[in-house]
């Protein structure tokens, strides 16, 4: 490995244009679901997230906290122990089906009005709510706005072409005072197609930056054995406060 590459303050890659084409359709991420494709899911949950979580919700309490694309998340129960409401959506049924079975929780299901054929699954307990249709058709929900926003697995899953459609949908679903926690990664896209995608920092603030001043908290060394499969030889995450 390059000793360039081997500091968690790696420059930025220069080529952001080399995965602008690449497209996954709602039907190929189901089908990730179906054929347990799924190693984004950490079982663990978000080990950054537990390291900040305590000093993000701190003497907050009733937040409405929003995971976009969101899987079966186990982050989501940690929210509504500490008693905030959450929302969620998800293409997968399956996906969804899965957190509430996984995290020993009961819940409903009905149709949503708004979107044809879609679906909402709510906990017994009322707490957590997860939408199963496109996060281009949630708005049509009228769901309101949120405090905060967890985007892990989300704007790096989203098609490069569609990021900006993305963007301003989730920045139409943020109240007056909000925290959006936003997690990408850096690394050689020349390399590998994604997902997970390569967001450059100067579309990040693009963007969100005309409504917050967007800093890193932390970057950590993600690479794993499997990442070699990618054709990669460094993988960084990092926490971004927007």
């Amino acid at each position: 490995m390059d000793g360039s590459r081997t500091s968690l303050d790696i420059e930025e890659y220069s080529d952001t244009e080399v995965q602008k084409n690449q497209v996954l359709t709602l039907e190929e991420w189901q089908d990730k679901w179906v054929n347990g494709k799924t190693a984004f899911h950490l079982e663990q949950g978000h080990q950054l997230l537990k390291k900040h979580l305590d000093t993000f919700l701190k003497d907050k309490s009733g937040l409405r906290v929003f995971f976009p694309l969101c899987g079966k998340a186990v982050e989501m129960k940690w929210f509504a122990n500490r008693g905030h409401s959450v929302i969620g959506v998800e293409i997968s049924e399956l996906g969804i089906r899965e957190f509430f079975t996984e995290q020993n929780l009961s819940y409903t299901e009905e149709p949503i009005t708004e979107i044809p054929g879609a679906k909402v699954f709510k906990s017994s307990s009322g707490n957590i709510s997860l939408y199963c249709c496109s996060i281009f058709d949630f708005p049509r929900t009228n769901i309101g706005k949120f405090d905060m926003i967890w985007d892990r697995g989300a704007l790096v899953a989203i098609n490069p072409g569609d990021r900006k459609r993305y963007a301003d949908t989730m920045l139409s679903l943020l109240g007056k005072k909000f925290q959006y926690l936003l997690c990408v990664f850096s690394y050689d896209p020349t390399k590998h197609p994604g997902p997970p995608f390569y967001v450059p920092h100067a579309e990040i603030e693009k963007l969100l930056g005309k409504i917050c001043n967007i800093h890193c908290l932390e970057k950590v060394n993600a690479f794993e054995e499997r990442h070699k499969s990618w054709g990669i030889d460094y993988l960084f995450e990092k926490l971004l406060l927007p």
